[in-house]
Order: structure tokens, then sequence, then C-alpha cells
């Protein structure tokens, strides 16, 4: 489609493009090759859509992802299928309270050469991937959990002074654990901005969890073939980019977040009692990023508000800083998100939106 400029600040409010031929094409090509890592990620992996859907969304979106749930709920699995599906580098770090940021980024050694003679070289950390699991990360101190910013803001590492890329595409994907919180670090608030989803990982249903039995003490075991490359994914990305932002679309996501802001002069009561801290733009940017990428998986070339209102848990849940009244009464972010969602008016379409384009 004959895109806006994506380097001017203003893009999402120029007129919409009408998607050609090969646009559509290579629309389609993307949800195909994405219902085909579903696929290959459901030869391991029972139920869990939504969180596979939220992972998929987050990796077109280009993003990071923060997955949450008790243990033995295969987050280490998924995560390991998910690479191999894509054909990408996956490594995996398990955090712990004598974790070094050394042990992450990497560090300078000595070496010697054959003539005798010494010098620094870098021996590279487990953070040089595609993939990085950290499993775990709020079980290391917070110096280490700082060392995955850089990574994970700038795709790069710096040591020593020098700055080392990281090979495209670079996803973290991070697990932790609801439980057991005593000698644990909660991540600060700065650092829970860089994901762009705090994915909630629930129990699975009976019939999965009868399957899951079915599936893990028989002899047959699920085998993962790869579907894409990183390449493609790269290509896929700049897809994303590319689906266009209705005006209504953009200005009910501004009140989404905004009116989770208790200083604003226009807050709800409620809000202003319930929520102690609200999201920042980033949360802006990353909801309309991760509503294209649902919009092309689920068959559309247009954001719409259904998909805001799907994905506003994931992506605010960790950026609002709830109240102790809040606290106190039993409430947690995801209810303040349901009942602000309820509320709020839903913005029409005007004549200059985009209009549904389906293929």
């Amino acid at each position: 489609m004959d895109v806006p400029n994506l380097n001017t600040p203003d893009y999402m409010t120029q007129p919409t493009p009408h998607p050609n031929a090969d646009d559509l094409q290579q629309a389609k090509q993307l949800q195909e090759t994405f219902e085909k890592i579903r696929f290959q990620i459901g030869q391991v992996i029972v139920g869990q859509d939504k969180t596979v859907e939220q992972l998929l969304i987050a990796i077109l979106a280009g993003g990071h992802c923060l997955l949450e749930g008790v243990p033995g709920l295969a987050k280490t699995l998924m995560v390991r299928s998910l690479a191999q599906a894509m054909d990408l580098q996956f490594h995996r770090i398990q955090f712990t309270p004598d974790l070094m940021p050394a042990d992450i980024t990497g560090t300078d050694i000595i070496q010697q050469s054959d003539s005798g003679s010494r010098q620094l070289v870098f021996a590279k950390g487990p953070v040089f991937t595609q993939i990085l699991l950290a499993d775990e990360i709020n079980r290391t101190p917070p110096k280490t959990q700082a060392a995955l910013l850089e990574a994970m803001q700038e795709h790069c590492v710096t040591v020593g002074g020098k700055t080392y890329q990281l090979s495209e595409p670079f996803f973290v994907l991070a697990t932790q654990n609801p439980i057991e919180q005593e000698g644990t670090y909660p991540l600060p608030e700065a650092q829970r901005d860089r994901f762009l989803f705090q994915t909630i990982v629930d129990y699975p249903t009976r019939d999965q969890e009868g399957e899951i039995i079915e599936r893990t003490t028989g002899s047959s075991s699920g085998q993962i073939t790869p579907v894409v490359s990183g390449p493609e994914i790269l290509a896929f990305q700049r897809i994303v980019r590319m689906v266009p932002l209705p005006d209504h679309v953009k200005q009910f996501v501004l009140d989404v977040v905004r009116a989770l802001r208790p200083k604003e002069t226009d807050a709800l009561k409620w809000v202003q009692q319930w929520v102690q801290w609200g999201p920042g733009p980033r949360a802006c940017q990353q909801i309309v990023m991760a509503s294209k990428a649902r919009a092309l998986l689920h068959g559309r070339l247009h954001v719409s508000t259904e998909d805001v209102e799907a994905l506003a848990a994931p992506v605010l849940r960790h950026r609002i800083v709830p109240t102790f009244s809040a606290q106190a009464e039993g409430l947690d972010t995801d209810a303040i998100i349901v009942r602000l969602l309820k509320e709020l008016p839903r913005r029409k379409a005007n004549s200059s939106s985009a209009k549904a384009v389906a293929y």
C-alpha cells in the first residue's frame, strides 16, 4: 500500500491509503504463516491460545513480553517451542540472587595467542541471541535486571566502552512467579515499562489437562518444524507498521490511556481514588503497534476499537500503580481496566477513517 511517511510524527493523521493487490497478498501470507506457527506450537503445548496469540503479537510488534504464572504451566517450553517454530537462536538465563550483569552481557577476557602475545577479547554472554528467555527475572537484584535494559530498548550491549549490536530480530520473553515472593526483587517501573505485554498464564481446563497427561506420559512426542525465518519476521514487522490507524481509534487509545492518569484535570473520581500512577506515552505507542498486529492476524487491514479493548489489559496492567485504598479493597489493575473500558464512550468512525478491508 502507498503508506504515509512513518518517519514523520504526524503520520497517523495522514489520509488512509487504499491497499493494493500486493499488500493484500503480503497480509494474507503473514496471517497464514502465523497460523502455521500456532499449529507447530500446538504440537507440544496444549491450550494457552490467548498466551500464544499475545506472544505472536508481541513479536510482530517488535516488543518484549513478561509472562506471569505459577510453576508447571509450560512457560519455558512455550518460549522454546516458539523459537524452534521461527528458526531463531534461543538462549535461556535462570535468574538467581547471585547472578551478575557480566553473566548476561558478557565480559572482556585475556586471551593468549600462539605467538605468546596477550590481548583482551570480548566473550559474548547469553544475551547475544534472538529469543532470550529470562526465567524468573524477579529473583535477581536490580543491578542485574538493569543489565537487560539497554539490550531491550536499544538492541545493543555496551561493555568496556565498546558497543556491540545484537542480532535481529531480538526479543526478551521473561517469566516471573506470582507466588514465593520472599527473597525476590520486584521489577522497577522503568523496566516493566519496557515490556509490551504482561501476559497472565492461567491453569488449563480439565479437558486440556487430561490431554497433557496423555501426551506427556505416553511414547509419542510432538516435533516442531520451522515455518519462518528471521528475515521474514523482519519483513512482517514492516508490514505491521504500514497498517492504517483510523483517527477515531487513535482518539480512543488516547482516551483509555489518559483516563488512567489520576492527575489529569478531567480524571474520574474513582480513578483518583484507586490509581496512584498511570501509564505514560509509551503505553499509547505500544497498544497501537499491538493492535495493528492483531488486526492482521484476524484478517483485517485496519485497526478497530475491538483490537484496543482486547489488548488493553496486557498492555496496561503493568503500567498502573494502584493506591493503598484499591489494594485494601482487593482491587487489582485488571479490575481497574475492566471498569474503565465499560465506562468510556466508544468513538465512531468518521468519513475520513479507514473502512474495513478483509482478505
